[in-house]
């Protein structure tokens, strides 16, 4: 795995300012396919913190709603109303790219999800989310780099390999396949003069790295999308709208090109709301607002290639049903994941939904999951790659021989 940042900035950081580093050299240039096989695009974008899905996503409908939701429930109508998804669930009214594409028939929620994970710890929820292993600490790969490599013969996923953004990668991407690791820089981003003789040094003195560095240029150059000046601060916690939207259009940019990757993951941080949560306005407004430009920007980007493009939206837990003392929400269970792209079978909240009465609660305070994020995980990989679910639940998610794919979330 290469990573194109690191957290110190050291020589591999001031070469990463003029341009993304390395990794791009290490990923074959061709890209292959089966004869008619689909030229697909997956990328995964995860939520870490927490996401209030019963904010994001309202079951309006459901008479409990309302009272376990004092403070921040959202309403059907008057200021900032939650946009309409169907009769009984609406969308949190930051969102209304999300809601154009599923009125388009481009986008689902799913509702009551999470993944087999019970207890309410971040850092085993996150693992447990990005390995697919049935318990915390049990491998250092993810299910997504596994994947790739349980792709069928012929598929140009696998040549093309997978793009993880952050400056440091994943654990949903970590593992044997090979690896592009980009970032956006942390530091001002050099001047081409610099970079240049940059170049000319390293093409005299040390020729392997001065290819690199020619390549790592590249990578950068594709990812930003040709812009020039200072870049912002960009690093693991790279917060604001601006700054997610940032990250997934510099994903999407690579991700375009006919040699460049065809599967991404993602990380935004910051969604552990505890206090001052806010309803239709405030802090998870604005979190919410920074997804919604996301994912407008990965579509602007991906346009010509929107038809074969699948986004899954996931997080680690959910928050409680109800409010706590400092108007937030705390660890829960269930929550929603969003699937957007044009190579979804969108317009539909799909769920087995469990009701928010006292009985109907998962240990009295949270909202009871129905669907397991592996299964709506598999049902992409089969959908649109050709996975066997007998591959999915031995080598991808193992141990999972009891959860049956979701199916029919692709065109």
């Amino acid at each position: 795995m290469s990573v194109l940042c690191e957290s110190n900035p050291s020589r591999r950081a001031v070469l990463g300012s003029a341009g993304g580093l390395f990794a791009w050299s290490f990923v074959p240039r061709t890209a292959y396919a089966a004869p008619g096989s689909r030229d697909a695009r997956f990328m995964v974008i995860v939520l870490r913190g927490a996401l209030d899905g019963l904010s994001a996503v309202a079951p309006l409908g459901d008479p409990d709603y309302a009272a376990l939701r004092a403070g921040i429930a959202l309403t059907r109508e008057g200021p900032n109303a939650a946009l309409p998804l169907d009769g009984f669930f609406a969308l949190h009214p930051a969102m209304p790219n999300f809601a154009r594409l599923y009125a388009a028939g481009q986008a689902s929620v799913i509702h009551a999800a999470a993944t087999g994970y019970r207890e309410r710890s971040h850092f085993d929820g996150q693992d447990v989310l990005e390995s697919g292993q049935p318990g915390p600490g049990q491998t250092q790969s993810g299910w997504l780099n596994r994947l790739l490599l349980a792709l069928p013969q012929g598929e140009r996923i696998a040549p093309a390999g997978a793009l993880a953004v952050g400056a440091t990668a994943p654990l949903i991407l970590r593992g044997a396949a090979p690896v592009l690791g980009w970032a956006p820089p942390f530091i001002p981003r050099a001047g081409d003069d610099l970079a240049h003789r940059l170049l000319s040094l390293y093409g005299e003195r040390d020729p392997m790295l001065g290819v690199a560095l020619a390549q790592g240029l590249e990578t950068e150059q594709l990812a930003v999308g040709g812009t020039k000046g200072p870049a912002r601060s960009a690093g693991p916690g790279m917060a604001g709208s601006a700054g997610m939207r940032r990250m997934a259009e510099g994903a999407a940019r690579l991700m375009a090109a006919d040699d460049g990757p065809r599967i991404a993951a993602l990380a935004l941080e910051g969604w552990d709301t505890h206090a001052n949560e806010g309803g239709a306005t405030g802090r998870l407004a604005g979190l919410l607002g920074g997804l919604d430009g996301a994912l407008a920007g990965v579509e602007e980007i991906l346009k010509p290639r929107w038809a074969d493009t699948a986004i899954l939206v996931v997080t680690e837990f959910g928050r409680t049903a109800r409010v706590n003392g400092t108007v937030g929400t705390d660890h829960g269970t269930g929550t929603v994941a969003f699937l957007v792209g044009g190579a979804i079978r969108g317009g539909r909240v799909i769920t087995d939904w469990p009701g928010l009465s006292a009985k109907a609660l998962h240990e009295g305070r949270d909202l009871k999951p129905t669907t397991d994020v592996r299964a709506v995980a598999k049902g992409i990989a089969i959908d649109l790659f050709g996975v066997s679910a007998q591959v999915l639940a031995r080598d991808v998610f193992p141990d999972t021989n009891t959860v049956a794919p979701l199916r029919n979330l692709t065109m």
